[in-house]
């Protein structure tokens, strides 16, 4: 039987120490205009290689499961950002504006993909139900994302709906993704030889997309108005958000009549909220230094949310039927 024994999860490691390398060493002048530049190269680069690993085979066999997929799409894009807008008499008292508002873009996130369907094997859920349900959350979020935004998150500040985050999530996110799906049965057999190289350079792009947005908020002085006690309120809240949305997934699926490998499907889809696609959306999305602000919610959201499924996948592996 496979065993999760939680330890620090190394990508948040890395991104701490973006962080703080941005933080004491942030790039100005012409270096911040040439990663951010770069930066945006490898947004789109990621993006394309999304597209060419993606199974549309995988997709299409687990699509037949639509009240599950329909179920994990509802709580990921309506009663997530929901329940940000209904504790909002709550929350705004108790963070600054630009963090609420990182808070309402956490809510509006698709779905992770890797750690999903990992958790849910260990679990021993519905594997081939989140495949499908994690990867569509993650397709369908390259359109309802930045909708959404514009919608909730930026009304909210006041800023009217406007399709420019649309169409710039198009041209620079779903564009390359396409074109990914398209030359995937040309390029498939490099993409697997080479799928450990392909990850890291995954990892690379987050990493510089953090380190570009935390550099250009630190020269306009985000530690300065965001305290150490602000980390923590943030933290709280993130946990307030996942334990409601747990209860909410476990019990959901129970009243819906869902079996006990669907129900784990459910909530561990469900329940998570993607960084890999939260930080190169955000690049595109927030303009200048806020996008470090905004995206300090599902960086501390991200961490949690292993912790808890951790536990959680654990004692669900450990049930007897």
């Amino acid at each position: 039987m496979k065993h999760f024994r939680f330890s620090p999860d190394p990508m948040t490691m890395m991104l701490l120490g973006m962080i703080a390398l941005a933080s004491f060493f942030p790039a100005t002048g012409a270096y911040a205009l040439a990663f951010d530049r770069l930066s945006t190269l490898m947004i789109a680069v990621l993006f394309f290689m999304h597209g060419a690993r993606l199974s549309r085979e995988a997709v299409v066999a687990g699509m037949m499961h639509w009240r599950l997929h329909l179920l994990v799409l509802g709580i990921t894009f309506v009663l997530f950002p929901v329940l940000g807008l209904v504790l909002r008499p709550v929350l705004e008292p108790l963070v600054t504006p630009e963090i609420y508002l990182g808070i309402l873009y956490l809510c509006v996130l698709p779905s992770t993909v890797q750690s999903s369907i990992a958790f849910t094997s260990v679990a021993r859920g519905n594997v081939s139900a989140a495949v499908c349900s994690a990867s569509a959350s993650n397709i369908l979020g390259i359109f309802i994302t930045p909708v959404l935004v514009s919608l909730i998150v930026k009304s909210g500040s006041g800023v009217p709906f406007s399709w420019e985050p649309v169409l710039k999530i198009v041209v620079q996110l779903l564009l390359p993704f396409v074109a990914g799906q398209l030359l995937r049965p040309l390029i498939r057999q490099w993409v697997d030889r080479w799928s450990g190289a392909l990850k890291k350079l995954d990892q690379s792009s987050i990493l510089l997309v953090v380190y570009v947005a935390f550099g250009e908020a630190v020269v306009q002085g985000i530690w300065q108005r965001v305290p150490l006690t602000m980390l923590l309120v943030i933290l709280m809240i993130s946990a307030l958000l996942l334990t409601i949305i747990m209860l909410a997934t476990t019990y959901g699926s129970r009243r819906l009549g869902f079996s006990k490998e669907d129900e784990i499907t459910i909530v561990f889809c469900g329940s998570k909220k993607s960084l890999a696609s939260g930080v190169p959306m955000a690049k595109v999305l927030f303009a200048g230094g806020s996008a470090g602000l905004v995206l300090l919610p599902i960086m501390l959201f991200h961490q949690l949310q292993l912790m808890v499924c951790t536990v959680l996948a654990q004692r669900y592996a450990n049930r007897k039927s």
